[in-house]
């Protein structure tokens, strides 16, 4: 039961963190808005409040000591997973923040493209577009408060990796996997004699009449050819 929760847990992890990531890649760009920094900041505290509960059942688990050797096994190989998880998450965080701060929504930018137009026109256009409105003015504190918050975040998950390995020290490269490495390998090798044999036994032998056919027509479409030729010199 416990092994299925943690299951669980860790699947919607690895999904919201995918999710943030892809999240974060978008910052900056032309699909950059106040609604993706909102979706942002969601994603991410989804995240850690499935990071918080996964951590609390692993650890509570792992240190129990009357736990049977094969379920160890398994419960170490789903730590090792979750802390991989969680560096990623961490380093997605991360750069979110430095994203962020190089990408503010609602500081004046220059333009990147100069189109040249200059005059009265352009001038009334420049003013008109300089105008914010009273919503934008309410939202402008939103970007700075959010990554406030998330380099406070930031240090928390930190935090969080490092309790992780005090309480339960599961080093990595001490957890062994479920099955040889390259088996999905050696399964295909192994697999690719018998279906060429099945083939050739499918296929069978060629057929004589068949090889006559084919010689006997090629042969009149040669004589067809040389035919047409020796016409048109003719002519």
């Amino acid at each position: 039961m416990a092994r299925e929760e943690c299951k669980a847990l860790l699947d919607g992890l690895n999904k919201t963190t995918a999710c943030y990531h892809h999240l974060v890649l978008t910052v900056g760009g032309s699909a950059d808005s106040q609604n993706l920094r909102q979706e942002l900041q969601k994603t991410r505290q989804k995240a850690q409040e499935l990071a918080v509960s996964t951590c609390a059942r692993l650890t509570a688990v792992l240190r129990d000591r009357g736990l049977a050797a094969d379920e160890r096994a398994e419960f170490e190989r789903l730590w090792v997973a979750f802390s991989g998880c969680l560096d990623l998450l961490e380093a997605d965080m991360r750069r979110a923040l430095e994203l962020g701060a190089a990408f503010p929504l609602h500081a004046p930018r220059r333009p990147l493209v100069r189109t040249g137009v200059a005059g009265a026109s352009s001038g009334v256009a420049a003013r008109a577009l300089s105008t914010r409105s009273l919503r934008l003015e309410a939202e402008g504190d939103f970007d700075v408060a959010d990554l406030r918050e998330l380099e406070r975040e930031v240090l928390q998950v930190g935090e969080m990796i490092d309790n992780m390995e005090m309480k339960v020290n599961v080093p990595r490269w001490t957890v062994q996997a479920r099955q040889a490495a390259g088996a999905e390998l050696l399964s295909t090798v192994s697999a690719g004699p018998s279906s060429v044999v099945s083939v050739e036994e499918r296929g069978g032998g060629c057929d004589p009449r068949k090889a006559l056919a084919a010689i006997l027509f090629g042969a009149v479409l040669l004589a067809a050819v040389a035919l047409a030729v020796c016409v048109a010199k003719l002519s």
